[in-house]
């Protein structure tokens, strides 16, 4: 059986990447931030990942201890898998990386995300400073898909849950959502289209879409 490679260093990045750096690994971290998927939903959000590749990848996150499988109770009785809290520890990793290639030129306009990573976007790009001592809760409703926002002490909580006495529920995409906070479309013209419904406190809606400020693009000095 043929080693597994490694760096061969006792410094924390190359131990670090010597479980994680593999490619793909840090991509099905991400697709597990937002809680315990089946196999078939992880291929979902990485679609150009083999199944092949992707059960060795997971294979290796398990004995690394940073995945681990459980069955689900009945009736539905079906394995998931989802990060350890080692794992979880990965999240600042994966926002702080996704902040810095943010800044990186855009790819094609016909490249997509996954859903996960629509909604992990706004933890990397949300700004505290912007933020101040505005607090809100808000019910999202993407399809039949809930999850709750909760800005509070220039922190932001958002996940998948119904949120508790919201102050707003908004109904639309998650891709008309990021389109809104990113300034790619005005929130007068989703409203009149049909694509966004807001029940409630539309001012909170307004601000909470202003916390999400795309990062200064790197300079072309700095790129090669």
């Amino acid at each position: 059986m043929a080693s597994r490679r490694t760096y061969g260093e006792a410094c924390g990045i190359p131990r670090a990447l010597d479980r994680v750096g593999e490619r793909w690994a840090l991509m099905i971290v991400r697709e597990l931030l937002l809680g315990p998927k089946r196999f078939t939903d992880i291929r979902t959000g990485l679609p150009h990942l083999g199944p092949d590749i992707l059960a060795q990848r997971l294979r290796e996150l398990e004995e690394h201890g940073v995945v681990r499988r459980r069955k689900l109770p009945p009736p539905a009785a079906s394995q998931v898998y989802e990060l350890t809290d080692w794992g979880l520890e990965l999240e600042s990793v994966i926002v702080a990386l996704g902040r810095w290639g943010a800044r990186a030129p855009a790819p094609a306009d016909d490249l997509g995300m996954s859903f996960d990573s629509h909604v992990l976007s706004f933890r990397t790009l949300f700004d505290p400073e912007r933020a101040g001592d505005f607090r809100t809760t808000l019910d999202l409703r993407f399809g039949d898909r809930p999850f709750r926002a909760v800005v509070a002490d220039g922190r932001l909580d958002i996940g998948p849950g119904e949120a508790q006495d919201p102050d707003a529920t908004v109904r639309t995409q998650i891709g008309t959502l990021l389109a809104l906070a990113h300034g790619r479309t005005e929130l007068g013209d989703a409203l009149s289209s049909g694509e966004l419904e807001i029940e409630g406190d539309k001012r909170a809606v307004e601000r909470f879409l202003g916390l999400f400020p795309l990062p200064v693009p790197a300079t072309p000095a700095a790129l090669p």
